[in-house]
């Protein structure tokens, strides 16, 4: 198991960003940096960490974790949703095909927790869904509600919107809207039983989808601990009694962190000390083991140099 000295390194060298000209044109997402090369989208997930929409820092392996995460998971839903990866030439990249991705992220949940949460309490609809009076955070539905939300522009929120207004505004077509939604609903049901073997609950999450060819695919990431919400299932009950949170696996711990100092998405940042980071990164790497079953292989050392390498190799080869 890699120890917090090991990951105290590593900070000199996290991946906080990328600027390939060899690969064209990039796009920067809040944690990805994207190159679209001919029919081929390269996808290098950095070391940022973002919480409301803002980036706040950089933690070792977060990156990897990710990718791992990504990787883990598009490989077994595949039967399920077909998606665009293609392959992975480093922990940190994959590459997938070029897809028109569709303006909506379609957010499934279970139970009442963050932002469905903090709307909760000021009285207000969850992406138009109206839930019972007296709920308690934490608090299971009765079933999943589909919550969509606008993709955000850059500099800009997320922002809810209903699922009649996804199809009043025309954003996707009812048929498509509807196989979007059928294919979330079906990729949570997956999900949540596949951890429930490990003990965990999946409480939420979010799906991004895009058109290949006519065809409808899932894209970007799935069931990483920066799109979805894990807890443990063991100790979730007796302290959802005591009025506690839940054991998080997530990045909420670090929302409640950012809360705790005041900051809410806008103004100055907080600072991350060295071991805040170290420690956010340990989360991670535990929060990994726990999802998928399998030990984390660290990738140490350089890793923007590393990428690049690969990155060179792999359009070394597709020119061949």
């Amino acid at each position: 198991m890699i120890s917090d000295q090991e990951i105290l390194t590593q900070l000199p060298f996290v991946l906080s960003g990328t600027n390939f000209d060899f690969l064209g044109e990039r796009y920067e997402g809040k944690v990805r940096d994207n190159y679209v090369v001919g029919k081929r989208r390269v996808l290098v997930t950095t070391d940022r960490l973002s919480c409301f929409d803002r980036v706040v820092t950089t933690v070792p392996f977060k990156g990897q974790v990710l990718n791992d995460l990504a990787r883990f998971w598009f490989e077994k839903v595949v039967q399920i949703a077909p998606n665009h990866v293609l392959e992975s030439p480093h922990p940190n990249v994959l590459i997938g095909r070029e897809a028109q991705v569709l303006p909506i992220e379609v957010v499934v949940r279970e139970y009442l927790a963050g932002s469905a949460w903090r709307d909760y309490v000021e009285g207000k609809p969850v992406s138009g869904v109206v839930l019972p009076k007296g709920m308690r955070v934490s608090e299971r539905l009765q079933t999943p509600i589909v919550t969509p939300s606008t993709k955000a522009e850059r500099g800009t929120h997320d922002e809810p919107i209903s699922e009649a207004e996804v199809l009043s505004r025309g954003i996707v077509a009812p048929a498509l809207w509807e196989q979007m939604r059928e294919t979330a609903l079906k990729l949570f049901a997956f999900g949540r039983e596949e951890v429930a073997r490990r003990g965990l609950i999946l409480v939420d999450t979010k799906y991004e989808f895009g058109i290949v060819d006519g065809e409808l695919l899932l894209v970007d990431e799935i069931h990483t601990l920066d799109s979805s919400r894990f807890w443990k299932a063991s100790s979730y009950a007796e302290r959802f009694e005591r009025g506690e949170l839940p054991e998080m696996l997530d990045k909420e711990p670090v929302r409640q962190w950012l809360l705790a100092q005041g900051f809410k998405g806008d103004g100055k940042i907080p600072e991350f000390s060295a071991e805040k980071r170290v420690e956010i990164s340990r989360h991670y790497i535990d929060a990994y083991e726990l999802v998928t079953g399998q030990a984390f292989v660290w990738n140490k050392g350089e890793v923007t140099s590393a990428v690049e390498a690969a990155l060179r190799r792999w359009v070394a080869s597709t020119a061949n």
